[in-house]
């Protein structure tokens, strides 16, 4: 039973995201309001909160040379301006229901909203064009001279949103619901908060996920690239740096997967169609698929996914009980269709490699196969500095395959893993994958914000698809049961996580540049030369700084790189056989001698920590 203390504490905390939400949801209107002010002729599409915000589209028209007309930001300056003049007028949020042909004439020249009405009669969306699971009724809110097509809840006027709490943030083309064949609209972000104070808070929040924007730090560390124009979006370049983290990651993660018991397979990168047909993937994933490929007069797709491959490396020979569980790991890149407007830097992908591994077992293993994996994902999180987690058990969507009565029990098993390793936990409701239910684990960066990793799906279907079986004790042969589990979701994605997390300043172990010795004159270029050779020996990534420089210019560029130590060589240091030693947090830690700063650096990267007192955030 919930302690009452927390309860209160749960009721206090919904509550005030409940007035925030009326607040967003009202200033987007009152946004609205103050475009079509100033666009008489625009068309309005939707206008949601959403986290730490709101927005809304509008569909301008086109300009003089007949392109879309796009906000300026002359124009976001303007609207915010209203918008202060606006809120001051208190004037009150309104609300009636009205019938389909009502709101029809009240929004005859507003394509967008006749297009919602007639789906909101018809009782299949809300009027996002979400679709809803019964018919909602249309209603209209109406503040000052502005009315729209809403449900609401709003503030009760205007005057609730404070005229120093908001802040118009962005623009950015959308396509008219998610539709890329669709008309592109005009999209203005903003935020809103209840006071002054929490705004500020907010916009100094946004600066800091500024800096720490993987993209610019991707590109600032030389770590990867797109080429949407040459290579295509969504289909990243590893450059060395990246690419030697990457290796680093990947070498670490295989050795402990190799130590719990997982076999390291390989699979191809495009099978025939019959194979996708058999999964059902063309059936319930073809929309996320490319188009076939014609080889000698056969369909051939590239993949979406790793699991149809490894069970047909588990149908390649007999089982036996005594074989399972049977363990399959791969790194193995799949693709998938995802729409450009969506693409983001290693966040978003098109080409991307999952830590992927399918467990098969007997039905009496597999609740213990569970808990194994989702306490080796949790281990594995913390060895890469994340602490925090969200998990959530996802149950069966609307579109899916198997018994109810299957769901249920394969539902229960992932709920009883989760409870036996006392993790709190959400259940989300209709969001398992088509073959499954399964477990979703988010991780929680420096900045607070969740990033979806693990999943552990449950899949009773395929093995049925396939024919898998194996032999019991008493030779019959039974169908195993099948555990599909992406510990870090995918590479691409992970490596993006962690770039944002550590802000670039990564744990000593992962830096591609563990130290760089920087000579004070050319005459130190020899003995920064021996000590750089030196580290190498003792398995430190260290390079001699001997450009033609300054030697501030020198540490200044290192700092940059987030490289973690700087070890300064002059006159002494060569006398003495020492280097002067200097963390990226520019601590200056003074002499040590070569042996001493290699203990140091050596016991960094044992420790996966970062440099000696730099905290993450």
């Amino acid at each position: 039973e919930q302690d009452p203390a927390d309860k209160e504490q749960a009721e206090k905390e919904q509550a005030e995201q409940d007035q925030l939400y009326r607040i967003r949801h009202s200033a987007a209107h009152v946004m609205a309001q103050a475009v079509l002010e100033r666009f008489p002729d625009a068309k309005v599409g939707i206008g949601p909160p959403i986290q730490d915000g709101f927005y809304y589209d509008f569909d301008l028209g086109v300009d003089e040379d007949g392109k879309a007309r796009a906000f300026t930001p002359e124009d976001l300056e303007a609207i915010e301006e209203r918008m202060r003049e606006i809120v001051k007028e208190r004037a009150p949020f309104e609300v009636r229901e009205v019938t389909a042909a009502q709101a029809e004439e009240l929004f005859a020249d507003q394509p967008y909203k006749l297009e919602l009405i007639h789906d909101l009669a018809a009782g299949n969306v809300d009027e996002y064009g979400d679709p809803v699971q019964e018919a909602v009724p249309i209603t209209v809110y109406t503040q000052d001279s502005f009315t729209d097509l809403c449900r609401g809840p709003h503030v009760p006027h205007t005057g609730y949103i404070k005229p120093n709490a908001f802040k118009l943030l962005s623009t950015a083309a959308a396509y008219w619901r998610g539709d890329e064949h669709r008309p592109m609209l005009q999209r203005i972000y903003g935020t809103a908060w209840k006071n002054k104070t929490s705004l500020q808070d907010y916009l100094h929040r946004l600066e800091e996920i500024e800096k720490r924007d993987h993209r610019r730090i991707g590109r600032d560390l030389d770590l990867f690239s797109t080429s949407p124009d040459q290579v295509g979006g969504g289909l990243v370049l590893w450059h060395p740096n990246g690419g030697l983290m990457r290796h680093l990651i990947e070498e670490f993660a295989k050795q402990r997967h190799l130590e719990g018991g997982y076999d390291l397979v390989y699979t191809p990168h495009i099978g025939r169609a019959q194979l996708w047909e058999t999964s059902g993937h063309l059936d319930f994933f073809r929309e996320n698929m490319y188009a076939p490929l014609d080889i000698d007069d056969q369909e051939y797709y590239l993949k979406p996914m790793n699991c149809p491959f490894h069970i047909m490396i588990y149908k390649a020979r007999r089982h036996s009980y005594r074989d399972l569980p049977l363990k399959m790991a791969e790194w193995g890149t799949v693709y998938r269709y995802e729409r450009s407007g969506v693409l983001h830097g290693l966040m978003r992908v098109r080409g991307f490699t999952q830590d992927d591994a399918h467990i098969f077992c007997t039905p009496d293993q597999v609740e213990e196969a569970i808990s194994e994996v989702l306490g080796f994902s949790i281990d594995m999180l913390q060895a890469f500095g994340f602490s925090e987690f969200a998990v959530y058990v996802s149950t069966r969507p609307q579109k899916a395959v198997g018994e109810v009565e299957d769901w249920d029990r394969a539902t229960e098993a992932l709920v009883k893993a989760v409870e036996e390793h006392g993790l709190d936990y959400e259940i989300k409701e209709g969001e398992g994958a088509f073959y499954g239910p399964k477990i979703d684990i988010d991780i929680q960066d420096a900045l607070g914000r969740a990033w979806q990793c693990s999943t552990i799906q449950f899949d009773f279907n395929l093995p049925e698809k396939f024919g898998l079986t194996y032999a019991d004790a008493d030779g019959e042969l039974r169908r195993p049961y099948m555990v599909h589990r992406a510990l870090f979701g995918s590479m691409e994605r992970f490596f993006g996580v962690l770039i944002e997390h550590y802000g670039g300043a990564f744990p000593v172990w992962l830096c591609p540049v563990q130290a760089v010795v920087v000579p004070i004159a050319d005459r130190h270029n020899a003995y920064a030369m021996e000590v750089a050779a030196r580290l190498k020996e003792a398995g430190i990534r260290a390079r001699a700084d001997t450009r033609d420089d300054r030697m501030r210019a020198k540490i200044r560029d290192a700092q940059l790189a987030k490289v973690p130590y700087m070890l300064v060589v002059g006159d002494r240091e060569v006398a003495d056989g020492t280097v002067s030693v200097r963390l990226r947090t520019e601590v200056d830690l003074g002499d040590e001698s070569v042996d001493e700063f290699i203990k140091r650096a050596l016991q960094a990267v044992e420790e996966r920590s970062g440099v000696e007192g730099e905290q993450v955030g």
